[in-house]
Order: C-alpha cells, then structure tokens, then sequence
C-alpha cells in the first residue's frame, strides 16, 4: 500500500487528472460492456437468421436439384454466397462450443427453430465458420449434411472506430478537465507559495480574491492573517526596540558609576560583569528586532567568512578549532551569516566546556556548517523547545544568565537563506548546532 502511495504524483493538479482520466476511462469501459450486452441480443438473432435461411435454403436446393446437379449447386453456393456444404459422418467427433455467450445464443435461436437434435460447431475440422447440420430424407435413405456459414457473418468485427471515438472522447475530456482543474489548482499554488514565504519571514504579496466562493475566501482569510501577523510582528519589534533602547541610558549611568569605584572595591568586577551580561541581552534584543531582510545578497565563499569570525575569537583568546572543508560560494547576507556563526560560538562557549569546534562540509544538496561543544547537551524532546525565541533550559545547558534568543535568531537568519537550523547530542557529551544551505 506504502509503494502505491509512493507511485502517485505529488501534486494536486496531478492527482486530479490522474483521477478523471482513471474515472473517464472507466467511464468508457462501463459504456463498451452495456453496449455489448444489449447489443450481443439483436447481434445473435441476426447471425442465426442467416443461419437458418443458410440451411433452409441448402436443403430445398439440394431436395429440388437431380442428383447430377446437386455437385454444380453446391460449387455455386461455395462461391457465390461463401457457404461450403459437406457429408455428416455417423462417428465424426465434434467438438462442443466455445464458452461465448454470443455463440450460446447463436446456437439456442438455431435449435430452437431447425430442432433440438441441430449439431452446431464453430472452425470444425479446421476450417473456420459456423457448422450446422441438417439432414434430408430421400424416399430410401437419409443423408446427414454440414452447413459451413462464413465467419465473417458469425462474429462482429472489432470495434476499431469506437475505440477511436473513445479516445477522441477521452483526449477532449481530459483538456477540458485539464482547464478547470488547473483553475482550481491555480489558487491553491499561490496560496503555497506565499505561505512559503511568511515561513521563511519574506514580505507577502496579498493573494488575488477571486474565483470559486470558497477560494476567495481561503485568500482572504488567508491576507487577513498576514496583515494580522504583520502588526502583531511591527508592535512587537516596536515594543522590544524601544525598551532595549531606553534601558541603554541607564545602563551607561551604571557603567559610568562602577567605573568610578575604587580598583580595591570587591564588587566592582562582579557589576561590570552584571552591566556587560545586560548590555549583552539588549544587543540580542536589538539584533531580533532590527531584521536582516533589507541586507544585499552576494556570493560568498562560506570558508573564509566562517575563518574570519573563528580568527575574532582566537585574538581574545578562546579556543575555537576549525575543520573547513572545501564548500562551493552560494548566495547570502555576509552580516547576517556572521551574526548566526558569532550566536552559535557564544552559546557554545556559555553552555559548553572544552575547546569549541566548527566544521563545514557538504552533503548530495546542501552546504552543512556544524559548530560543536562538550557540555551537557539538551534532552531530546525539548530540543525543538530551545529553538524558539525566549526559551532557555537552566537545567539542561546550565544556569548561566541569556535572553534566549541566541538560537531564535540564528534559525531566522538560516530560514531566511532557504536552509535550517537542528540540534543534535553528540556521542560522548555536548551538542552539535548544525546548519543546512541549499547548494
């Protein structure tokens, strides 16, 4: 059932022709089968009635023709009409008819009016056509006989012209459902293609309201929820911007007070580090909100962007271990590209222990960039939990401050590229952050 299902076109505008066609065609083989059972009726009567005149009009020929004549009758038969006519032997064997319900009624419409003991064949001794026998009585003897009548006035012909009626029926049929399913289609593929692109946070052209009741109003339910989605999404951006810009002034005050303190104060290092962790928080906050859409798009060798960050974090002296594999230059926003690699380092190093590593490679379709940590993992039914913005796990990566959206922002930036973003337990401990590009 699984390989069926498998065999069927994915697409919707497939199916449905796929469905007529088998329903036209089925259609047309109801048609073809009723024509047939009404029509085998009058078809049998027909071929018996030539079959009885057949014999009727051989037996009175060969009882009113002298028997030095009956020989030129029955060559004149042979080649005037095509009835052949031959002796009936007392033993000869016959072989019983074919089980066609055609032949059958054939053979009942015969007996029925020449006599229950009419022996019929069909391609007796070889030579095809039906057999009738018939007898005639002399005043001395009776003589048994066959009656060969043609095939060609037995059996129909094979339907060659409604079979191609048929197709020509079928061909049409099918344009015309081609026409209305692909309008029907047509609708529901825009329909596909814009919610692809809300999915991957691109701007969204509203969807045409026209066409069947219920369409128009899949479109325009569907415009009132990216209009919904939309300001729903500009509030929240105003909202989280400006109160990440309003804690930035006060937070300079902090950071101008501390510094101020004396070098020997011993909460001095523990507030500065308390104001860098805000400061830290607003910029996630300011880079979820300020969106990366309007950044150009460019080729970009994927390699040397990922060794430029990797050399920032070896300068301050954190150990990064790189493993670069050659990859093909694909299409992207560099800043956005740096912004998800420097997320993914820093959660790294505030949840993970050990050296942190990043490789990239690539796989039959995609460009695959993994960055790597020994810390304690994630469980695995909460992994697509901390993929959402907001979300943070204190018991699973450790109890260390964050906004929770280090993650959130690297998987909009890898959506926004067409791949995606998955974590993966790695054997031994740690995690692996694994980004998928289409090539």
């Amino acid at each position: 059932m699984t390989f069926a299902i498998k065999l069927l076109p994915s697409t919707l505008l497939a199916r449905i022709m796929l469905l007529i066609a088998l329903l036209l065609v089925t259609g047309q083989y109801a048609a073809l089968q009723m024509f047939n059972y009404f029509e085998r009726e009058p078809r049998a009567a027909a071929a018996a009635v030539q079959a009885i005149s057949a014999v009727n009009l051989t037996r009175a020929a060969l009882l009113a023709a002298r028997d030095d004549r009956r020989l030129s009758l029955l060559n004149e038969l042979s080649h005037t009409e095509g009835i052949r006519v031959f002796p009936l032997e007392i033993f000869e064997e016959v072989e019983p008819l074919p089980d066609d319900p055609v032949i059958t009624l054939i053979a009942e419409k015969i007996r029925a009016q020449l006599g229950e003991g009419t022996v019929i064949s069909i391609n007796h001794l070889g030579l095809p056509g039906l057999w009738v026998s018939f007898s005639i009585d002399n005043a001395d003897d009776r003589a048994d006989f066959w009656v060969v009548i043609p095939k060609v006035r037995t059996e129909r012909p094979a339907p060659w012209q409604w079979l191609g009626w048929g197709t020509l029926i079928l061909i049409l049929s099918l344009g015309g459902a081609y026409l209305i399913a692909a309008r029907i289609n047509r609708p529901l593929r825009l329909l596909a293609l814009a919610a692809d692109q809300v999915a991957h946070g691109k701007p969204v052209q509203k969807l045409p309201e026209e066409g069947l009741d219920e369409l128009r109003r899949v479109s325009q339910t569907f415009n009132e929820m990216t209009d919904a989605l939309a300001r729903l999404d500009s509030e929240r951006r105003l909202l989280l911007a400006g109160i990440s810009h309003d804690l930035r002034t006060p937070l300079a005050r902090m950071r101008l007070a501390v510094e101020m303190l004396p070098e020997a104060d011993s909460l001095k290092p523990g507030m500065v580090q308390d104001i860098e962790d805000m400061d830290d928080i607003i910029r996630q906050f300011l880079d979820f909100v300020r969106g990366i859409e309007s950044e150009l798009v460019e080729a970009v060798d994927l390699n040397l962007l990922a060794q430029g960050v990797v050399d920032r974090y070896l300068r301050s002296g954190k150990a990064v271990i790189s493993r670069l594999n050659a990859v093909p230059a694909v299409a992207m926003r560099p800043q956005a590209m740096q912004r998800l690699l420097t997320n993914l380092l820093d959660n790294a190093f505030a949840y993970g222990r050990g050296p942190v590593e990043i490789m990239t490679g690539t796989d039959r379709e995609n460009i695959i960039l993994s960055v790597m940590d020994r810390g304690p993992g994630v469980p695995e039914q909460e992994i697509s939990r901390v993929l959402r913005p907001f979300e943070r796990l204190d018991t699973a990566r450790g109890p260390e401050g964050g906004s929770g959206l280090g993650l959130a922002i690297a998987g909009r930036i890898a959506r926004l590229h067409g791949g995606a973003l998955s974590l993966h337990n790695r054997e031994g401990g740690g995690l692996e952050v694994r980004m998928t590009l289409p090539v």
